[in-house]
């Protein structure tokens, strides 16, 4: 498209015009061309106002993105005509017979308050009453006696810095004589331990990895605390402290290997010393051999836990895919992997059965709902009805084998009409191949083997939706400190993000985890499967 020549016009310019064409145009032809001016105006000073960003411009124009039923089939409903509505039912009456009504959302449940057993990290000040005891005669009645009874829990909380310090001034005497110098010992608790003490590590760590706290925005935290902690002194310690974890994290990629299904996916990260690299070599004219930057997260779902793994550099999810199931034992069956239709996600060495995401196979359609609202419906209605069939499997907490079954009979009559429907569209020339919902179902055809595994095999999920969760823990990284600055801080970044990750899934409290692996470094990096999220409480038990 040729760009327009920009042009202003002020309000007055613009109501003369409007005056000027009123007697020429339709009552319904001014109201739309009013509103066109209007929404000019509108735009321009919108772009006029330096705090207004881009994402904020798009929301502003089009509204929140969402891909919740609910809405999409609202934005469908109000883009297609009110005739359509007996149209849609007829599509919709093999699935259950009727069209749901959108509803509002109902208010989310809950107060905003905890209840006592929530502060399980607390510790815990047990208070007796000071007259009574168990088996006294009760001093109001003076008849009965009175026995213990479940207590009543109240919660103090206090705030603190991140990071807390304590000074210790220790007395100095010196002879006037000889000059000699006798110092005051420390206490006996405190005189063996390091400046920085072990879970300052952990904490460091945990602020950054796990939850997007840059370390010079935790520079500027301590300092406004009065306990200083430069962004230097943070890396060196959290580097310094990651043999432990690095001899777990390479454990962890043992035992991901072993698991029967794997999540992968990619988000763009950025490396500067990697840029650099590539900055140079296309300087001098060589052709890098890898261009992107990514951060892969790996979900591995083993029998009774789920293990993440985090890669960072050139390597796309393939790959690093290829790295972990290098150690797969070789009398298991190849591994489920379940991934979008990217090539990137299975380019390597290793042989696993595909499982592709249906989520990204709605989305294309859900994209396309406001121009073609009567076959977005009828996907989107059909796919819904596949996921309310695995909830009730989870709720009811069936078994892989009994979930493939409920799937095989509730499921698969509505999959296998949803494939009839869109290779009847294109066999009559319903949808043009090239349009937009055309390229949404071509999508949903051309990968139906692998987007339809959980209906023939046990324990394939329906989407790649908990690697793309985990994936927002990198994306939050990324967003609060925009990049790594070489590859070994990548490194280590991946090493503890996948360590307070796998925490978080296992319900571990990932602080303690880190201290512990801090303590006992040397047993760490001699036997780490030993100390692995799920069973390290077992060492700590059986340490003297």
């Amino acid at each position: 498209m040729k760009p327009p020549e920009i042009v202003n016009a002020t309000q007055a310019e613009l109501d003369e015009l409007l005056a000027k064409a009123k007697p020429t145009f339709t009552a319904q032809q001014y109201l739309l061309l009013e509103r066109v001016f209007g929404t000019f105006v509108y735009v321009m000073l919108s772009l006029q106002n330096a705090k207004t960003s881009i994402k904020r411009f798009q929301r502003m124009l089009f509204g929140h993105r969402t891909e919740h039923k609910r809405n999409v089939l609202e934005r469908a409903a109000v883009a297609g005509d009110s005739d359509d509505t007996d149209a849609d039912s007829q599509v919709l009456n093999h699935l259950d017979g009727h069209v749901p009504v959108p509803s509002s959302r109902p208010p989310r449940p809950g107060h905003g308050r905890n209840a006592a057993l929530a502060y399980s990290g607390a510790p815990i000040v047990q208070c007796d009453h000071p007259e009574l005891e168990s088996g006294d005669r009760c001093p109001q009645c003076d008849k009965g006696k009175v026995y213990d009874s479940p207590p009543k829990s109240l919660v103090k909380v206090v705030g603190q810095a991140p990071l807390g310090a304590t000074v210790y001034k220790v007395q100095r005497l010196r002879c006037r004589l000889c000059d000699a110098v006798f110092t005051a010992p420390l206490p006996a608790a405190v005189a063996s331990l390091p400046k920085y003490d072990s879970s300052c590590a952990s904490m460091i760590a945990l602020l950054r990895y796990g939850n997007g706290m840059p370390h010079f925005r935790l520079e500027g935290l301590q300092a406004s605390l009065y306990v200083p902690l430069p962004d230097a002194t943070q890396w060196d310690i959290v580097s310094k402290a990651v043999p432990g974890p690095r001899a777990v994290f390479e454990e962890l990629i043992r035992q991901a290997a072993q698991a029967p299904l794997l999540h992968s996916d990619d988000t763009p990260m950025k490396v500067l010393s990697l840029m650099a690299e590539r900055a140079r070599a296309e300087a001098d004219g060589v052709k890098p051999a890898a261009k992107a930057i990514n951060t892969s997260g790996i979900v591995a779902v083993l029998q009774q836990h789920k293990v993440v793994l985090f890669f960072t550099g050139h390597a796309h999810a393939g790959k690093n895919m290829q790295r972990v199931l290098a150690q797969r034992a070789q009398e298991l069956q190849p591994a489920m992997q379940m991934c979008d239709a990217l090539a990137s996600n299975v380019a390597g060495e290793f042989k696993t059965v595909l499982a592709k995401c249906l989520t990204h196979g709605r989305r294309q359609v859900a994209d396309v709902a406001e121009q073609f609202p009567e076959a977005a419906r009828y996907v989107i209605e059909a796919l819904a009805k596949v996921y309310e069939h695995d909830a009730t499997c989870r709720q009811d907490q069936l078994s892989p084998e009994q979930r493939l079954s409920f799937h095989q009979q509730h499921s698969k009559p509505i999959m296998e009409g949803l494939q009839r429907w869109m290779n009847e569209q294109f066999e009559q020339r319903l949808v043009e191949p090239n349009s937009g919902l055309g390229k949404a179902l071509r999508y949903l055809i051309k990968h139906w083997d692998a987007l339809t595994l959980f209906l023939r095999k046990a324990g394939a999920p329906l989407d790649n939706n908990l690697c793309e969760q985990v994936l927002k823990r990198a994306i939050l990284h990324r967003k609060s400190s925009m990049f790594y600055k070489t590859v070994k801080g990548a490194e280590v970044g991946d090493i503890y993000m996948s360590l307070i990750h796998t925490c978080r899934l296992c319900d571990v409290n990932p602080f303690e985890y880190l201290k512990a692996l801090q303590q006992h470094a040397q047993d760490v990096i001699s036997h780490p499967a030993r100390w692995l999220p799920w069973n390290y409480r077992e060492q700590l038990a059986a340490a003297p």
